[in-house]
């Protein structure tokens, strides 16, 4: 049983759901112990929870110590099963982070899931950013996998609604370089005046455009169960994602996102700072890739620590001009 130290590094959730899908991909049980020590309020969460859940079921697993408040979990997995799964978080825990949790495993087999939670919350990519940035990387490598997104879910209440297909696919090493073109995005709110989505919009086209970019982005304006708003901006393999919150302008969404995209597309890297965590379990199961990032920021660290736990695979790091440059041998 492989044991790992859930407070090394960021020592938050990413460790967890990166461990158990490491553990449901191989089939080496992991007792994970300290889980988010140093967080205000340690030990598991309701979403950690249902991630947890979910990765046992799709994989027979049999689990210890997966209740909210709990700061060690076994988890021992037996073979990865096929099927339909509907999964309720039951809050508005985030759906992407889920998906992360299980979607490694989940190539392995043919998998449909109904999942319910939130679509566009805090600290959690968006479910835009999943589809247009991680989902188009991982293609890349050969991951095959399509999301249709029926619902917004925001925070408190939640209740998107996301359906997602994975069909089976072996990760390929990819060498990512930097891509180049228009800027995109997405700006929508729900149960809000359509000037909401609009002025997200607006304000971040005024900044992308004075920056020399063309930006399209589309506005979108419903009535979901939920109250709240945001903007996911995309461009080859980076992207920004703001959430609406009470008492944040609009205006101020929209320019946050493109401050945050800008910086990423100006360090000339090949990936963002988000999506270079989101790589490593991927290339460590490819056994090869390489990509450049402007950081190595303190999740891409502790992803690196935990896949060399589970595979066969070591990390390079090296400095490429002003970048650092990931691979995997």
């Amino acid at each position: 049983m492989i044991h790992i130290d859930g407070s090394y590094g960021e020592g938050g959730g990413q460790i967890l759901r990166t461990s158990v899908a490491l553990s449901a991909v191989t089939g080496k049980a992991v007792r994970i112990t300290d889980i988010r020590s140093n967080r205000p309020k340690p030990g598991l969460s309701a979403q950690h929870v249902k991630a947890i859940e979910t990765a046992a079921i799709i994989c027979s697993a049999t689990v210890e110590g997966n209740k909210i408040g709990s700061t060690t979990v076994t988890f021992s997995p037996q073979e990865v099963k096929g099927g339909y799964y509907n999964i309720d978080i039951g809050t508005a825990g985030s759906i992407g982070l889920l998906l992360q949790c299980i979607m490694p495993a989940a190539m392995y087999s043919d998998i449909e899931l109904n999942i319910i939670g939130g679509t566009d919350v805090s600290w959690a990519p968006s479910i835009d950013y999943l589809e247009k940035v991680t989902l188009k990387a991982l293609s890349k490598m050969g991951y095959k996998c399509k999301i249709d997104t029926r619902k917004r879910g925001y925070y408190p209440r939640g209740g998107g609604v996301v359906h997602a297909t994975i069909s089976p696919s072996e990760p390929e090493p990819y060498e990512f370089t930097e891509e180049t073109g228009n800027i995109l995005g997405i700006s929508h709110c729900s149960n809000l005046p359509e000037h909401v989505a609009k002025r997200q919009a607006d304000s971040a086209k005024d900044i992308i455009g004075k920056a020399g970019y063309e930006c399209y982005i589309l506005t979108e304006c419903a009535e979901y169960p939920s109250t709240g708003s945001g903007i996911t901006l995309y461009c080859g393999m980076k992207g920004a994602y703001v959430p609406g919150k009470r008492g944040f302008p609009a205006e101020k969404v929209g320019a946050q996102a493109a401050a945050e995209l800008l910086d990423e597309i100006s360090s000339r890297s090949s990936v963002d700072v988000h999506l270079a965590d989101q790589l490593i379990p991927y290339m460590g199961l490819a056994k090869g890739g390489s990509f450049t990032v402007r950081e190595i920021s303190s999740h891409t660290a502790t992803n690196i620590w935990v896949t060399e736990q589970f595979l066969d695979v070591k990390f390079k790091i090296q400095k490429k001009d002003n970048m650092m440059e990931i691979s995997a041998i």
